[in-house]
């Protein structure tokens, strides 16, 4: 019988051949790590690492300079619709530049004015603020605050963002179509939709990129919060903002199939000779309709409607979550209602499904039907006066920094307000009746979306910019940006509810010059409103300089000295957990672990003024949801 070697290998002994065994199998692994290293690393190609990368925080920045681009393109096309209303029929050297088929001689027609009111309102909302606000805000923050080394899907989220982008592009070339573009306003109702000239259908394809997106984006949210959140991070120790990106996830992914659906129906009844949305007897310009019959405009709006009305708290949701964790951190104390504002955001999300047909009160739905719609409107606001209440209730007695964040988020709290009352009325059929599709509905949404959700997003990107460069904004010019945006935007809005008080309607080219009860009123304020959006726009000009300066010069590689990885003393994982920017593929060094709550600032008995979330305790920690090791170590990228 063969003798057996044995080696001592450091405190263990083993035979000769398992040892060498052993061996091979250690190198193998270690070639393995450094081919991952070097796949991770800076090894990637240009185009695997910038274009079509699959790092949640770089599709993020992806995101939100794509989101904002088109958010400036869509606010120009308001401001030559503010130039046609504040003095219509003029002659403007801007206008030429839609061509001589929509402005001859620099005159806006009525029918290009129609365009640009269905883009504005169709980018502005499913091209500019929901990808800003899910898109960029989501994928940057959400891995980094529950400590997740990725999403959940990084493939999938990299096909996320390469259907928005090309949906982007596809309502964008539709200007250029036969007819111009879309014109049958951002809500596309039939059977004038089904109708129009080919840019709807551009619009309609459009919109079945940017649902793919925003339905692959949800799932991965979902998955990535539930799945991966690092150990000890309970629900209830959630960032606010993780709990608004949780319920605008489900928002997005229940929602928004119905409108893919009517999208698709749409563009079957207008290339190849369906009826979905066609009512029987339809006659254009003097011959019946050979394929009209058996359809339902209404079918439209409800389908459209089921989407658009939670479509609002998907724009509200992550901005009222910036605002949380900018005021907690600006005061230096706790939310007060943390948990009220939780489980009334989980509310918000679950009644946001039963209430959309207050939007059409004048469809001759009975008295029955809009009885239930106003009550469930009336119990919505129930949890959006709490979450606001409980935000303004935490600014008392706290120490609060009044940097250009903090504006912003402060601003937040009373236009959305202003948005929430003069919405009330709407929600009220008696009401409706009167007020349905005047000006006192747009002033009444962009109160919510414009000084409302978009300040939340300017607060977010002064907030969170470091965190992604390594620089901060120039204060300075953050809060002249603030100042001017903040007296142009109500001198734009506050008119309106005015205007629609007295019956103008909002889809007059001229704003109402032509109508006896509207031509006073009309005369008296577009003027001063189309003033107002010009100054709106020149207040961009020093934030575009001011991010886009800042933004090249960390791409530069030139750092704020001194700066660190938390320089607003903030507690949550973002901050306190790793660097500023943070490593690449893999976020954190080493997986944190949880310990306490998300907002531990100004502890009674302590001595440090905030404890982060991942500072252990004396005792052990407690137990939360986890399925990586706490000790996953992230690839450095060079």
């Amino acid at each position: 019988m063969a003798l057996r070697r044995q080696i001592r290998v450091g405190s263990q002994w083993m035979y000769a051949d398992e040892a060498h065994k052993a061996l091979r199998e250690a190198l193998r692994v270690m070639e393995d790590e450094t081919v991952a290293e070097a796949h991770a690393g800076h090894h990637l190609p240009w185009i695997r690492r910038y274009v079509f990368s699959t790092d949640h925080k770089w599709i993020g920045i992806q995101y939100g300079f794509t989101a904002l681009l088109f958010l400036l393109f869509g606010f120009c096309l308001m401001i030559l619709m503010r130039l046609q209303l504040g003095w219509p029929g003029q002659a403007f050297s801007v206008m030429k530049l839609l061509g001589e088929g929509r402005a001859p001689g620099g005159v806006l027609l009525p029918e290009a004015y129609n365009q640009l009111g269905a883009m504005h309102g169709t980018i502005m909302i499913f091209l500019g603020i929901v990808p800003l606000a899910v898109g960029a805000f989501g994928n940057y923050l959400v891995p980094l605050q529950i400590g997740a080394p990725d999403m959940a899907f990084p493939k999938l989220n990299m096909v996320s963002y390469w259907c928005y982008f090309p949906g982007g592009l596809i309502m964008l070339a539709s200007f250029f179509a036969p007819g111009g573009t879309a014109q049958s306003g951002w809500t596309s109702y039939p059977p004038l939709s089904v109708i129009a000239t080919q840019g709807q259908t551009w619009w309609l394809i459009g919109m079945v990129f940017l649902i793919t997106s925003s339905l692959l984006g949800s799932v991965n949210f979902i998955v990535t919060i539930i799945q991966l959140r690092a150990n000890g991070l309970s629900y209830m120790r959630f960032p606010f903002f993780v709990h608004a990106q949780f319920v605008t996830s489900f928002l997005l992914l229940l929602a928004f199939p119905p409108l893919e659906a009517a999208a698709v129906l749409q563009l079957m009844d207008r290339i190849a000779g369906t009826s979905f949305f066609l009512p029987s007897g339809l006659v254009v310009s003097g011959q019946a309709l050979a394929n009209a019959g058996g359809g339902n405009p209404l079918l439209w709006q409800h389908l459209f409607w089921f989407l658009a009305h939670p479509e609002v708290y998907v724009l509200i949701l992550p901005a009222m979550g910036i605002v949380a964790e900018i005021i907690a951190n600006n005061t230096r104390k706790p939310l007060w209602g943390y948990k009220s504002m939780v489980f009334a955001t989980v509310f918000l999300g679950f009644m946001s499904f039963v209430v959309w047909a207050h939007h059409m009160f004048l469809t001759g739905m009975g008295t029955t039907i809009s009885a239930f719609f106003q009550t469930t409107t009336m119990i919505i606001s129930i949890p959006s006066v709490i979450i606001l209440s409980s935000l303004f209730i935490s600014l008392w007695g706290g120490a609060i920094r009044f940097n250009t964040p903090m504006m912003f988020a402060l601003a937040f709290l009373p236009m959305f307000g202003i948005g929430g009352l003069t919405g009330l009325p709407l929600g009220l059929a008696a009401a409706d009746i009167h007020l349905h599709d005047t000006y006192y509905v747009i002033g009444h949404f962009h109160y919510v979306v414009a000084p409302g959700t978009i300040f939340g997003m300017f607060a977010g990107i002064y907030y969170w910019f470091p965190k992604a460069t390594g620089r901060k904004l120039n204060d300075f010019w953050g809060k002249v940006h603030f100042w001017v945006s903040f007296v142009c935007i109500n001198g734009i809005f506050f008119p309106m509810f005015a205007q629609g008080l007295a019956g103008v309607s909002r889809r007059l080219y001229d704003g109402g010059m032509q109508y006896a009860h509207a031509k006073q009123i009309a005369a008296q304020t577009n003027p001063f409103m189309s003033i107002c959006a010009i100054g709106l726009l020149a207040a961009q000009v020093p934030f575009i300089f001011n991010f886009f300066y800042n933004a090249i010069a960390a791409a530069m590689g030139h750092r704020d000295e001194g700066l660190g990885s938390n320089p607003w003393q903030a507690t949550t994982l973002e901050w306190a957990a790793t660097t500023s920017p943070p490593l690449a593929h893999g976020n954190f060094e080493v997986l944190p672990v949880v310990y306490r709550g998300p907002y531990e600032y100004s502890v009674p008995g302590e001595t440090a003024e905030f404890i982060p979330q991942h500072q252990p305790l004396t005792e052990p920690a407690p137990r939360g949801g986890a399925l990586l090791p706490a000790t996953a170590v992230a690839m450095r990228e060079n």
